[in-house]
């Protein structure tokens, strides 16, 4: 914003009943969607995969909910590890983000073919015979079959979770975006009309 336009919006303001203004802006924002509701959206969807695949983690509903806002906003685990206020999260929280059917290119990356051990697992081989037969430990078997367990269940219910978490996502960009747009265009039109009152 140049200094002319600066001038001319403390101009308005001075003319205009400023807090009317703010409330007319809080009112918009809020008709067309917050942060608030979107929060309130993605935590009704956590709860839901909760109750229906019976996680097993410490985070609450609310920490999940914010793997899911920074995992959309394309930070790491450890980042998000960090978000939360503690770092030694960040395997906890890795394995939270797969229980919420959110994937990364790094979660298949296994030390043998991820496709080998998909096989065991959908021949009901146990852990144990699967570390056995890929030889490594039951642990690193452990981690790699929930992955592709995880992905067989978004699978089976096509990808909903997934589809409801970018659906809020986008809707709350979105409308965010429309409300930017709504108050520039306010502001513009009203330094246009004192840009004509100040030529006369």
């Amino acid at each position: 914003m140049d200094k002319k336009t600066e001038e001319l919006r403390d101009m308005f303001l001075d003319l205009t009943d400023e807090e009317t203004v703010t409330e007319k802006q809080e009112e918009t924002h809020g008709s067309l969607g917050t942060e608030e509701k979107a929060d309130e959206q993605l935590l009704a969807v956590v709860a839901e995969m909760r109750e229906r695949y019976e996680f097993d983690t410490t985070l609450t509903d609310e920490e999940l909910t914010t793997v899911v806002r920074r995992f959309y906003a394309g930070d790491e685990d450890a980042e998000i590890a960090r978000e939360l206020g503690d770092e030694s999260l960040e395997e906890t929280v890795g394995r939270a983000r797969i229980d919420l059917h959110l994937f990364r290119l790094s979660d298949t990356e296994a030390p043998f073919e991820i496709e080998a051990l998909r096989t065991l697992v959908n021949d009901g081989v146990a852990t144990a015979d699967c570390a056995t037969e890929l030889g490594v430990e039951e642990t690193t078997v452990r981690r790699y079959r929930r992955v592709i367990e995880a992905k067989a269940e978004a699978r089976t219910v096509n990808q909903q979770y997934i589809n409801e978490f970018e659906n809020i996502l986008q809707d709350r960009e979105i409308s965010d975006r429309m409300t930017s747009d709504i108050q520039q265009d306010g502001l513009d039109d009203a330094t246009d009309g004192m840009e004509t009152n100040v030529s006369f």
